[in-house]
């Protein structure tokens, strides 16, 4: 391989990987930090929005586990191997498998029984509902379902809310701002802050899809945290819209409150260089 290139940026970041060879950019010389952030502030949005992390190790390690699941080579109701032997047949962690083993049980795919460990569930298929965000048009299809769904939740958490509800939603926005500050990850507190609003419903079914969406949703929120080319400025502008959110919620505004959770997501869908309908969800975009 010749010295300097794509090869060169390689071997200082093997975790980088890219799709529709964006990075041609670093085919000709040597890696050079200055350089790649000059040709990266350079490109427009709507080429950087085509950049993909890489995914993390307890994807990795989920998506192995479903795929011995569902061709059977962990039966219905088996046990599956202990977090020690998991951790040493995949090379990781065991913080890593009890992530991996948290995906799978939030996507139906097993259970775990205290003091026992985790077990293959009776129909592990008939429950298996997984949101890719590899590809564009996946994270057009999570912006859509997300708004269709945020902003119902946000128009019945209106109606409904107590004084301790909107305590709940306040509580992760003063998260927010401390990741902001310090310009951490707040994608945690922004995922809480989200459930919060669907718990303010008080309806049992909304918090529980909440629940079981809300760690796949969460791709497409921590790209504004942490994945974004605009930096600290994506977040900050998601912040500004949940402002805006909890202000209606709190006044039991319920138009108010989905046309705000509305505003919030054509707003995430346009920070990753994406066009939702104006439309969408029953409200026209103002």
């Amino acid at each position: 391989m010749a010295k300097g290139g794509f090869g060169a940026f390689q071997a200082v970041r093997p975790d980088f990987r890219c799709r529709y060879g964006i990075l041609h950019i670093l085919s000709a010389s040597a890696y050079d930090p200055k350089l790649l952030s000059d040709n990266l502030i350079s490109m427009p949005l709507e080429t950087l929005s085509r950049i993909q992390r890489p995914p993390r190790l307890s994807e990795e390690v989920s998506a192995d586990l479903e795929t011995r699941i569902q061709r059977g080579d962990y039966a219905p109701g088996a046990q599956l191997p202990t977090e020690k032997v998991l951790a040493e047949t995949f090379g990781v962690s065991r913080a890593v498998v009890r992530e991996a083993i948290a995906r799978l049980k939030a996507d139906g795919l097993i259970e775990t029984r205290q003091g026992s460990g985790a077990f293959v569930t009776e129909n592990p298929k008939s429950l298996n509902f997984r949101l890719s965000t590899t590809g564009e048009s996946s994270l057009l299809h999570i912006l859509e379902l997300r708004t269709m769904i945020e902003a119902t939740v946000a128009e019945l958490a209106a109606r409904r809310r107590t004084d301790s509800d909107v305590e709940a939603m306040r509580e992760c926005l003063a998260r927010m701002e401390a990741a902001l500050a310090s310009e951490a990850d707040g994608s945690e507190a922004d995922d809480d802050f989200h459930l919060a609003i669907a718990a303010a419903t008080h309806n049992q079914y909304v918090l529980r899809l909440a629940e079981f969406l809300g760690r796949q949703f969460s791709e497409s929120r921590r790209m504004a945290w942490i994945d974004h080319p605009k930096g600290m400025e994506s977040p900050r502008e998601a912040q500004r819209e949940h402002n805006v959110m909890i202000a209606a919620i709190a006044a039991g505004d319920p138009a108010a409150a989905r046309q705000a959770a509305h505003v919030h997501l054509r707003g995430a869908a346009e920070r990753v260089g994406i066009d939702l309908p104006n439309d969408l969800g029953g409200i026209r975009a103002k």
